[in-house]
Protein backbone atom coordinates (compact mmCIF):
# COMPACT_ATOMS: atom_id res chain seq x y z
CA UNK A 1 0.00 0.00 0.00
CA UNK A 2 0.84 3.51 -1.05
CA UNK A 3 1.72 5.64 1.92
CA UNK A 4 -0.50 8.15 0.84
CA UNK A 5 -3.38 5.53 1.21
CA UNK A 6 -2.11 4.97 4.69
CA UNK A 7 -5.21 3.89 6.65
CA UNK A 8 -6.13 7.58 9.09
CA UNK A 9 -6.09 4.86 12.13
CA UNK A 10 -2.56 3.75 11.52
CA UNK A 11 -0.79 7.28 10.73
CA UNK A 12 1.62 8.73 13.28
CA UNK A 13 -0.09 11.24 15.38
CA UNK A 14 1.36 14.61 16.35
CA UNK A 15 3.34 14.86 19.50
CA UNK A 16 1.43 16.90 22.09
CA UNK A 17 3.39 18.04 24.62
CA UNK A 18 2.75 17.91 28.63
CA UNK A 19 2.32 21.49 30.22
CA UNK A 20 5.58 21.17 31.54
CA UNK A 21 7.72 20.68 28.23
CA UNK A 22 5.35 23.73 26.54
CA UNK A 23 6.48 25.87 29.22
CA UNK A 24 10.43 24.97 28.57
CA UNK A 25 9.98 25.80 25.13
CA UNK A 26 8.09 28.67 25.81
CA UNK A 27 11.01 29.92 27.75
CA UNK A 28 13.14 28.86 25.05
CA UNK A 29 12.13 31.02 22.33
CA UNK A 30 11.85 33.77 24.77
CA UNK A 31 15.49 33.13 25.48
CA UNK A 32 16.00 33.45 21.58
CA UNK A 33 13.99 36.68 21.10
CA UNK A 34 16.05 38.55 24.15
CA UNK A 35 18.96 38.45 21.64
CA UNK A 36 18.85 40.36 18.34
CA UNK A 37 22.43 39.90 15.91
CA UNK A 38 24.87 42.71 15.04
CA UNK A 39 25.64 43.54 11.94
CA UNK A 40 28.82 41.80 12.42
CA UNK A 41 27.03 38.96 13.56
CA UNK A 42 27.29 38.75 17.33
CA UNK A 43 24.59 38.80 19.85
CA UNK A 44 23.58 41.93 21.97
CA UNK A 45 21.73 41.15 25.33
CA UNK A 46 18.36 43.23 26.30
CA UNK A 47 16.91 44.56 29.06
CA UNK A 48 15.20 41.06 29.55
CA UNK A 49 18.36 39.59 29.87
CA UNK A 50 19.71 42.30 32.45
CA UNK A 51 16.53 41.41 34.66
CA UNK A 52 17.33 37.95 34.52
CA UNK A 53 21.16 38.78 35.54
CA UNK A 54 19.93 40.59 38.66
CA UNK A 55 19.37 39.61 42.32
CA UNK A 56 16.49 38.11 42.99
CA UNK A 57 14.47 37.64 46.04
CA UNK A 58 13.68 34.49 47.73
CA UNK A 59 10.51 33.82 45.36
CA UNK A 60 11.42 33.17 42.25
CA UNK A 61 11.14 35.22 38.78
CA UNK A 62 10.85 38.53 41.37
CA UNK A 63 13.60 41.00 40.77
CA UNK A 64 14.92 42.41 43.89
CA UNK A 65 15.23 46.14 43.63
CA UNK A 66 15.61 48.97 46.28
CA UNK A 67 12.61 50.72 47.99
CA UNK A 68 13.61 54.04 46.88
CA UNK A 69 11.51 57.49 47.00
CA UNK A 70 9.95 58.39 43.42
CA UNK A 71 9.25 62.67 43.09
CA UNK A 72 5.35 62.78 43.22
CA UNK A 73 3.88 64.92 40.74
CA UNK A 74 4.63 68.92 41.24
CA UNK A 75 7.66 67.91 43.46
CA UNK A 76 11.31 67.56 42.73
CA UNK A 77 13.78 66.30 44.13
CA UNK A 78 16.78 69.16 44.97
CA UNK A 79 20.71 67.79 45.64
CA UNK A 80 23.80 69.30 46.54
CA UNK A 81 24.99 71.12 49.75
CA UNK A 82 24.17 74.22 48.75
CA UNK A 83 20.72 73.52 46.84
CA UNK A 84 19.58 71.72 49.75
CA UNK A 85 21.06 73.94 52.30
CA UNK A 86 19.19 77.19 51.19
CA UNK A 87 15.65 75.30 50.50
CA UNK A 88 15.91 74.19 54.21
CA UNK A 89 16.30 78.26 55.13
CA UNK A 90 13.34 78.94 53.01
CA UNK A 91 10.16 79.06 54.43
CA UNK A 92 8.47 79.28 51.35
CA UNK A 93 9.38 75.67 50.41
CA UNK A 94 7.12 72.90 51.29
CA UNK A 95 9.44 69.53 52.17
CA UNK A 96 8.46 66.11 52.34
CA UNK A 97 11.49 64.46 52.59
CA UNK A 98 15.59 64.35 53.44
CA UNK A 99 18.32 61.75 52.56
CA UNK A 100 21.83 62.37 53.78
CA UNK A 101 24.75 60.21 54.52
CA UNK A 102 26.25 60.40 57.66
CA UNK A 103 29.18 62.17 56.48
CA UNK A 104 27.14 64.60 54.72
CA UNK A 105 23.88 64.93 57.52
CA UNK A 106 27.50 66.98 59.57
CA UNK A 107 28.77 69.22 56.11
CA UNK A 108 24.74 69.94 55.84
CA UNK A 109 24.43 71.07 59.67
CA UNK A 110 27.39 73.22 59.05
CA UNK A 111 25.50 75.28 56.44
CA UNK A 112 22.18 75.77 58.05
CA UNK A 113 21.99 75.14 61.23
CA UNK A 114 19.63 72.34 62.92
CA UNK A 115 16.77 71.74 63.59
CA UNK A 116 15.76 71.56 59.84
CA UNK A 117 12.02 71.58 59.07
CA UNK A 118 12.35 67.98 57.98
CA UNK A 119 14.15 65.21 59.76
CA UNK A 120 16.97 63.46 58.03
CA UNK A 121 16.62 59.94 56.74
CA UNK A 122 20.15 58.75 56.67
CA UNK A 123 21.16 56.48 53.82
CA UNK A 124 23.90 55.02 51.93
CA UNK A 125 25.24 56.87 48.87
CA UNK A 126 24.70 54.25 47.03
CA UNK A 127 21.07 54.85 47.44
CA UNK A 128 21.40 58.42 45.66
CA UNK A 129 23.25 57.35 43.43
CA UNK A 130 20.57 54.72 42.67
CA UNK A 131 17.64 57.51 43.06
CA UNK A 132 19.39 60.48 41.23
CA UNK A 133 21.97 58.72 38.78
CA UNK A 134 25.71 57.66 39.04
CA UNK A 135 27.08 60.88 37.43
CA UNK A 136 25.10 63.07 39.25
CA UNK A 137 26.98 64.95 42.20
CA UNK A 138 24.81 64.86 45.23
CA UNK A 139 27.16 65.29 47.70
CA UNK A 140 25.38 62.80 49.60
CA UNK A 141 22.22 64.92 50.12
CA UNK A 142 18.91 65.24 48.76
CA UNK A 143 15.57 66.78 49.43
CA UNK A 144 12.36 66.01 47.90
CA UNK A 145 10.58 69.28 47.77
CA UNK A 146 7.28 70.92 46.28
CA UNK A 147 8.07 73.24 43.36
CA UNK A 148 8.13 77.05 44.35
CA UNK A 149 5.37 79.50 43.63
CA UNK A 150 6.76 82.46 41.82
CA UNK A 151 5.24 86.08 42.27
CA UNK A 152 3.72 87.69 39.58
CA UNK A 153 5.22 90.14 37.63
CA UNK A 154 3.90 93.32 39.33
CA UNK A 155 5.37 91.64 42.98
CA UNK A 156 8.90 90.98 41.87
CA UNK A 157 8.82 94.46 40.80
CA UNK A 158 8.32 95.66 44.23
CA UNK A 159 11.80 95.08 44.83
CA UNK A 160 14.86 97.01 43.40
CA UNK A 161 17.42 95.66 40.41
CA UNK A 162 17.38 94.92 37.19
CA UNK A 163 15.22 92.36 35.58
CA UNK A 164 16.73 89.21 33.24
CA UNK A 165 14.30 87.81 30.19
CA UNK A 166 15.41 85.00 28.97
CA UNK A 167 13.98 84.21 25.65
CA UNK A 168 13.76 80.47 25.03
CA UNK A 169 17.06 79.76 26.97
CA UNK A 170 17.15 75.57 27.33
CA UNK A 171 19.50 74.44 29.64
CA UNK A 172 18.52 74.02 33.30
CA UNK A 173 22.51 74.49 34.07
CA UNK A 174 22.73 78.10 31.92
CA UNK A 175 19.41 79.21 33.84
CA UNK A 176 20.75 77.89 36.94
CA UNK A 177 23.71 79.83 36.67
CA UNK A 178 22.04 83.05 35.43
CA UNK A 179 20.07 82.67 38.42
CA UNK A 180 23.13 82.92 40.78
CA UNK A 181 24.27 85.53 38.60
CA UNK A 182 21.25 87.55 39.00
CA UNK A 183 21.85 87.18 43.15
CA UNK A 184 24.95 88.39 42.82
CA UNK A 185 24.42 90.74 41.28
CA UNK A 186 20.78 92.23 42.75
CA UNK A 187 18.48 91.56 40.51
CA UNK A 188 14.44 91.26 40.97
CA UNK A 189 13.76 88.11 38.93
CA UNK A 190 14.62 86.24 36.02
CA UNK A 191 11.69 86.01 33.51
CA UNK A 192 11.65 82.99 31.11
CA UNK A 193 9.35 81.65 28.72
CA UNK A 194 6.48 79.03 29.85
CA UNK A 195 6.90 76.27 26.94
CA UNK A 196 10.01 76.76 26.33
CA UNK A 197 12.65 76.63 29.45
CA UNK A 198 13.34 74.08 31.54
CA UNK A 199 11.10 73.52 34.37
CA UNK A 200 12.50 73.31 38.20
CA UNK A 201 14.80 70.93 38.56
CA UNK A 202 17.37 69.54 40.45
CA UNK A 203 20.12 70.48 38.01
CA UNK A 204 18.90 73.82 37.80
CA UNK A 205 18.80 73.85 41.64
CA UNK A 206 22.33 72.98 41.63
CA UNK A 207 23.89 75.02 39.19
CA UNK A 208 22.17 78.18 40.54
CA UNK A 209 23.98 77.15 43.86
CA UNK A 210 21.27 78.67 46.65
CA UNK A 211 19.83 81.48 44.21
CA UNK A 212 16.73 79.62 43.08
CA UNK A 213 15.40 80.44 46.86
CA UNK A 214 16.25 84.16 46.72
CA UNK A 215 15.64 85.14 43.34
CA UNK A 216 11.87 84.86 41.86
CA UNK A 217 11.97 82.66 38.45
CA UNK A 218 9.10 83.64 36.67
CA UNK A 219 7.22 82.51 33.72
CA UNK A 220 5.55 83.82 31.38
CA UNK A 221 3.32 83.28 28.30
CA UNK A 222 4.71 85.52 25.75
CA UNK A 223 7.98 87.24 26.03
CA UNK A 224 6.67 90.14 24.03
CA UNK A 225 3.90 91.02 25.83
CA UNK A 226 5.80 90.97 29.26
CA UNK A 227 8.68 93.01 27.64
CA UNK A 228 5.41 95.42 26.93
CA UNK A 229 4.32 95.23 30.51
CA UNK A 230 8.16 96.34 31.68
CA UNK A 231 8.11 98.89 29.46
CA UNK A 232 4.78 100.20 31.08
CA UNK A 233 6.27 99.27 34.16
CA UNK A 234 8.98 101.80 33.97
CA UNK A 235 11.74 99.48 33.15
CA UNK A 236 13.92 100.12 29.82
CA UNK A 237 14.47 97.19 27.75
CA UNK A 238 18.11 96.03 26.24
CA UNK A 239 18.46 92.85 24.24
CA UNK A 240 21.82 91.23 24.44
CA UNK A 241 23.06 90.83 21.25
CA UNK A 242 26.60 90.27 19.80
CA UNK A 243 25.68 92.99 16.84
CA UNK A 244 24.83 95.69 19.38
CA UNK A 245 26.95 98.67 19.97
CA UNK A 246 28.88 98.07 23.59
CA UNK A 247 26.93 98.09 26.78
CA UNK A 248 27.86 100.97 28.96
CA UNK A 249 26.64 100.91 32.40
CA UNK A 250 27.22 104.03 33.57
CA UNK A 251 25.47 105.74 30.55
CA UNK A 252 22.31 103.69 32.34
CA UNK A 253 22.90 104.99 35.88
CA UNK A 254 19.54 106.51 35.84
CA UNK A 255 17.21 103.96 34.61
CA UNK A 256 15.90 100.49 35.77
CA UNK A 257 17.16 98.08 32.78
CA UNK A 258 15.25 95.00 32.13
CA UNK A 259 18.03 92.56 30.34
CA UNK A 260 17.26 90.34 27.84
CA UNK A 261 19.03 87.23 26.60
CA UNK A 262 18.45 84.89 23.79
CA UNK A 263 18.85 81.19 23.44
CA UNK A 264 21.73 79.20 23.36
CA UNK A 265 21.84 78.98 19.15
CA UNK A 266 19.46 81.31 17.87
CA UNK A 267 19.88 84.31 19.95
CA UNK A 268 17.26 86.49 20.33
CA UNK A 269 14.20 86.03 18.19
CA UNK A 270 12.86 88.82 15.70
CA UNK A 271 9.87 89.56 17.58
CA UNK A 272 11.36 89.90 20.77
CA UNK A 273 14.23 92.26 19.51
CA UNK A 274 11.56 94.28 17.60
CA UNK A 275 10.29 95.04 21.20
CA UNK A 276 13.37 95.37 22.94
CA UNK A 277 14.10 99.73 23.10
CA UNK A 278 17.49 99.03 21.97
CA UNK A 279 20.15 95.99 21.46
CA UNK A 280 23.81 96.46 23.04
CA UNK A 281 26.15 94.10 22.77
CA UNK A 282 29.32 93.34 25.17
CA UNK A 283 33.00 94.57 24.55
CA UNK A 284 35.01 91.90 23.71
CA UNK A 285 38.83 94.06 22.90
CA UNK A 286 40.25 89.94 22.41
CA UNK A 287 37.53 88.50 20.04
CA UNK A 288 38.93 87.17 16.58
CA UNK A 289 37.82 85.01 14.20
CA UNK A 290 35.50 82.71 15.65
CA UNK A 291 35.59 83.81 18.85
CA UNK A 292 32.50 86.46 18.36
CA UNK A 293 30.41 85.24 21.52
CA UNK A 294 29.92 84.37 24.62
CA UNK A 295 27.71 81.49 26.52
CA UNK A 296 24.43 83.02 27.47
CA UNK A 297 25.11 82.64 31.19
CA UNK A 298 28.54 83.95 31.12
CA UNK A 299 26.93 87.05 29.03
CA UNK A 300 24.28 87.66 31.71
CA UNK A 301 27.17 87.90 34.11
CA UNK A 302 29.44 89.68 32.45
CA UNK A 303 26.46 92.53 31.54
CA UNK A 304 25.09 92.35 34.98
CA UNK A 305 28.65 93.45 36.27
CA UNK A 306 28.36 96.33 33.77
CA UNK A 307 25.12 97.15 34.63
CA UNK A 308 26.17 97.49 37.97
CA UNK A 309 29.01 99.87 37.42
CA UNK A 310 28.11 103.50 37.96
CA UNK A 311 31.68 105.05 37.01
Amino acid sequence: MRPEETPAQDRPRPRRDSPQERTNQDRANQERANFRPRPEGRAVRTHADDQDDAPRSGHRGQEHRPSLPEAPRGAVWLYGLHAVAAALANPARRMRRLLVTDEAEAALAARQQQPWPVSPERVERSRLEHLLGRDVVHQGVALLSDALTPPTLAQALEHPGPVIVLDQVADPRNVGAILRSAAAFGAAAVVVQERNAPEETGALAKAASGALETVPLLRAVNIARTLVALKAAGCWVIGLDAGGLPLSGPALAQRRVALVLGSEGEGLRRLTRDTCDEVVGIAMPGATGRLDSLNVSVAAAVALYELARRE
